[in-house]
């Protein structure tokens, strides 16, 4: 159980800290949201104008109710203004205008739901197209940072910001910014009415508004700082799900299925836990809320009741204003109800545009040199790098590969291979020094265009779950089904793939699973194949398959090396005999150097010397 704990205390430490988190005032918020959402301004103003009609269609309502109370039921006198625009037959009885007021309360109902029907369907497509349109801006940027963002954040992070935090600009853009706008309208048309009845009444109603401002002044700052942990924690267990199930035959091989369940239940508790704070939060907001809009209504009613019996008010016009009150509340009460919401989303839209603002650390220069094929003329001029720490990972590396050139980099596990290669394609930058291609630091090109130059082949080949063809394709997709199956043939995987029930339709599943080992490193060999860059970079691409594999493996990779500058990975100098350079790699330093066409020019330069030096003495050879 020590261990147990001591790994579950270790791992959540890992994912303990939030750095480089961006924190935005509501206000710019908007502004940002709006401005991406300007494609869809014309969408949103219809949805804007259609709501507009809840202002006329609200007042409206309450008025049949008058009429009936005042006209039909008591005897006041129709109002002019309906006595203008009735026909005469509509006014001419009781029955008559119960009538009017019946047919009228029904057509508003109507309306109202016409209204809402095409409220919801326009909302509906607008809301998704920004959806999408944003999950795949920031998927694109998120594809575009650095190494070390991800190594630091993690898949999940990225995956649930693209997938749960990206709607906030729906949520925002259609049912936060235009029923405050809408909102506000109609209330000021209650004001205006009520005015007109009775300015007392207006001057209570406004009353609250101090204390509904304070309230919500109070109140907000908390429910985005509640909003924002439970994003940041509903992330984080979903990473505990992420994690097993992409490492699901390691924990069904240690038998830890129970293990990661209770991972998974403790950070799911911790965001419940969050969870329930901030609904508390918003409860108690609205129940505050709710006493002081119940206060404003109670004063309203006992003035207004005596008003009438004073008789300087109808029944009729008591019962309008009161309905009104209770309309101009219910939109601030309803606001307070999807405040939690409201900020939950406003927390989302942070967390989106804090990785929106992240920039790349490996950044193209705005005078970029376009590239369309290097030679392959390669230089490394005392780089060194280190990842953010004191600790260099490489010191002052040194190397001229001409075109051609095999290079061969051996090296214990940590002792800086890969981040070599790493750097050679710019997937991160040197801290000093600099890299050549063709005698120009790659730094000065386009970032497309660089790695567009490299073909590479991993240890543990990643292919992607479609059909094989699609997969070799993925080097360059505009190839046609005959070029793909000569860089299969080229890389002695076409008799493999034709033996497959359905051949190059092979779906491979996730990760290329439903193929051995050896199958996916031949594949990924014909993705280089038929890429055809100038430059190969081949990181232990044999280490992990059976010696008849490796074989055929090999056969292939000579062929792919041949006309081509090449940086091979291995473990041991042994299984880089055919390399023309062979370095091998120690704590980040260069620790040995072997030069076989240097060893081969200076071999050949000394039995030239022997020659002439036999031919001076006059010794037959």
């Amino acid at each position: 159980m020590i261990g147990l704990r001591s790994v579950l205390g270790r791992r959540r430490g890992e994912q303990a800290g939030d750095p480089g988190e961006a924190t935005y005032s509501d206000v710019r918020l908007y502004i940002r949201l709006l401005a991406d959402a300007r494609r869809y301004w014309p969408h949103i103003v219809v949805v804007f104008l259609l709501s507009l009609l809840s202002t006329p269609f609200t007042l409206l309502t309450p008025v049949p109710l008058k009429i009936v109370v005042d006209n039909v039921i008591g005897d006041e006198p129709i109002p002019g203004i309906l006595d203008r625009f009735l026909p005469s037959f509509a006014t001419s009885s009781e029955t008559a205008i119960l009538t009017c007021a019946v047919v009228g309360l029904v057509s508003l109902v109507a309306l109202t739901q016409l209204r809402d029907l095409l409220i919801v369907m326009l909302k509906t497509y607008t809301g998704e197209r920004l959806v999408l349109d944003f999950r795949a801006r920031l998927f694109r940027h998120v594809q575009r940072l650095s190494f070390s963002y991800h190594d630091s954040k993690g898949t999940t992070d990225s995956l649930y910001r693209i997938q749960s935090d990206a709607p906030a600009i729906q949520t925002i853009a259609m049912d936060g910014i235009i029923p405050f706008i809408t909102t506000g309208i109609t209330i000021a048309s209650m004001l205006f009415v009520i005015y007109r009845i009775d300015w007392q009444l207006v001057l209570i109603g406004l009353s609250v508004s101090p204390a509904l401002y304070l309230l919500s002044r109070s109140y907000r700052p908390k429910l985005r700082q509640q909003s924002r942990e439970v994003k940041k924690l509903d992330s984080r267990t979903w990473s505990v799900v992420q994690e097993a199930l992409a490492s699901m035959r390691v924990v069904k091989a240690f038998g830890r299925e129970d293990l990661e369940r209770d991972r998974f239940v403790e950070r799911s508790s911790h965001k419940l836990r969050a969870r329930v704070r901030l609904v508390l939060a918003e409860s108690w907001f609205a129940v505050l809320l709710a006493m002081t809009t119940a206060l404003g209504t109670a004063v309203a009613l006992f003035i207004g009741a005596r008003l009438v019996n004073s008789g300087s008010m109808t029944l009729g016009e008591l019962l309008l204003v009161m309905s009104y009150l209770s309309q101009l509340y219910e939109p601030l009460k309803a606001i307070s109800k999807k405040a939690g919401r409201l900020q939950l989303a406003l927390a989302s839209a942070e967390r989106a545009y804090s990785v929106l603002d992240r920039q790349p650390e490996v950044s193209e220069r705005p005078d970029a040199l376009p590239l369309a094929r290097a030679r392959g003329d390669i230089e490394f001029r005392s780089v060194c790098f280190s990842y953010g720490n004191d600790q260099d990972v490489l010191r002052d590396i040194s190397l001229t590969l001409p075109r051609g050139t095999r290079l061969g980099i051996a090296g214990t596990t940590g002792a800086g291979k890969t981040t070599l290669v790493s750097l050679l394609t710019r997937f991160y930058d040197p801290v000093s020094g600099e890299i050549l291609l063709d005698g120009t630091d790659i730094r000065d090109y386009r970032l497309d265009d660089l790695r567009n130059q490299f073909a590479i082949v991993l240890q543990d080949a990643v292919l992607f779950s479609t059909t094989i063809a699609e997969n070799i394709a993925y080097s360059r997709p505009n190839a046609s089904f005959d070029e793909v199956v000569e860089a299969a043939r080229a890389a002695n995987a076409h008799d493999f793939i034709c033996d497959l029930p359905e051949g190059y339709e092979t779906l491979v599943g996730e990760r290329g699973m439903r193929l051995s080992g050896g199958e996916r490193q031949r594949i990924a060999l014909a993705r280089a194949f038929l890429k055809d860059a100038p430059v190969l970079i081949l990181d232990e691409p044999t280490s992990s398959v059976d010696m008849k594999t490796e074989a055929a493996i090999i056969a292939s990779m000579e062929r792919l090396m041949e006309g081509r500058t090449t940086v091979m990975i291995a473990h041991r100098l042994s299984t880089l005999e055919n390399c023309d350079v062979r370095i091998e790699l120690e704590h980040g330093e260069i620790v040995s150097r072997f030069d076989v066409t240097a060893l081969k020019r200076t071999t050949d330069m000394d039995a030239r010397v022997d020659e002439r030096q036999v031919a001076g003495s006059g010794i037959s050879a």
